[in-house]
């Protein structure tokens, strides 16, 4: 089944690529991606999608693909093109880190650098957190974490690998341990957002911007800090980051819906046309393999994550991919983005294309993402 799947998503890949040849993909609804520049915050995945796709199967095709695009990621950073954000990280640890471990190409080894050096300008000390969105001064998110930035610190574990400065750990940590502290309730939820006074660095308040309200649990951030703070752990050995990646994990399973592929907040009332997020079910499924390899077979919680795992990723192959779909565009139906902001609330989500895709080859083959050195 895993096999199967896998080929059907390279040939979308494939025919993605020799159909927008030198563009990238961009949300937007009616089952069709909008084809354009490197201007968002996505476009990494779909890089890092080639890479995966090549180190699967070895076709030279998708490593010439995903090299093509460095020089592009590359002037994005020296033109600072809509980069006034966090999400550094998922652009280039899928773009010019993935290229750098598979290929040791060194220019994609500083290009990557490069943006870890961008990523550590949003760091506000006063506070102890890497700023989500909006320039230093932002009056409304100048003091604002979110539980997504857990995905975009594995950039600044590498880039101290690579160099030695401590400054990119130190922050990375320092942000993972503050997102522990003020992200994660004690029932194991999260909050998808937290604000801080920006002059004294008082917590504020938690809150959401694409959950359902405030104290909800906005399923796709609850999935960033399953992976996340399981990938924090492995760079760090900090014991408290596994516990909280299995608190959160535990939650998570605890709320599943029948098929096992989540809604877009577990705390939303649940009808016929309540939206699903198949991207979250995919980002979590990352998550609990991570958390299979770091826990032993001691361990109580393995059977249970291994089943939740092996449930949802079944549920997403057999009913919410496009297998047999060959004009698809998408490899997952039915993911979510922003549904309180109606910005396509029940489509193909190339964040889901990405860790659905990597969830199946690290299944299949063993093969992980590009969070790792």
């Amino acid at each position: 089944m895993w096999n199967n799947a896998i080929e059907d998503a390279l040939l979308k890949i494939k025919q993605n690529i020799i159909t927008y040849p030198g563009q990238l993909p961009h949300i937007t609804e009616g089952e069709k991606y909008e084809w354009g520049d490197n201007n968002d915050w996505i476009e990494g995945f779909y890089v890092g999608m080639m890479w995966l796709a090549y180190e699967y199967g070895q076709d030279p095709f998708y490593k010439e693909a995903a090299e093509s695009y460095l020089a592009n990621f590359k002037d994005r950073l020296d033109r600072h093109v809509a980069l006034d954000h966090h999400d550094i990280g998922f652009l280039y640890s899928l773009s010019a880190v993935a290229e750098w471990r598979v290929t040791g190409n060194s220019a994609a080894r500083a290009a990557a650098l490069q943006a870890a050096d961008k990523l550590l300008m949003r760091w506000r000390p006063r506070i102890g957190i890497i700023q989500a969105w909006g320039k230093e001064d932002d009056p409304e998110n100048g003091g604002r974490m979110i539980i997504d930035c857990l995905l975009n610190l594995p950039l600044l574990f590498w880039a101290h690998e690579q160099t030695g400065e401590a400054k990119y750990y130190d922050i990375a940590m320092q942000h993972a341990l503050q997102s522990q502290k003020f992200l994660v309730r004690g029932d194991g939820s999260s909050y998808h957002t937290f604000y801080f006074h920006t002059e004294n660095g008082n917590a504020l308040r938690g809150g959401t911007h694409q959950g359902y309200q405030d104290g909800s649990t906005w399923t796709r951030g609850q999935a960033w800090g399953i992976y996340g703070f399981a990938l924090a752990y492995r760079y760090t050995k900090h014991e408290a980051f596994l516990d909280t990646s299995k608190r959160l994990a535990k939650y998570f399973i605890e709320h599943l819906p029948d098929d096992a592929v989540v809604y877009w907040d577990f705390d939303v009332m649940v009808e016929d046309i309540t939206p699903r997020d198949s991207s979250a079910s995919a980002i979590a499924a990352c998550g609990l393999l991570e958390l299979l390899e770091l826990t032993g077979d001691s361990d109580p919680d393995r059977t249970v994550f291994k089943d939740a795992l092996n449930r949802s990723m079944k549920s997403l192959v057999e009913h919410y991919a496009t297998t047999g779909q060959a004009d698809a565009e998408g490899l997952l139906k039915h993911g979510s983005y922003h549904v309180r902001g109606d910005r396509a609330p029940d489509d193909y989500m190339i964040w889901g294309d990405y860790f659905y895709l990597e969830a199946l080859v690290r299944i299949e083959k063993g093969n992980k993402g590009y969070w790792y050195v």
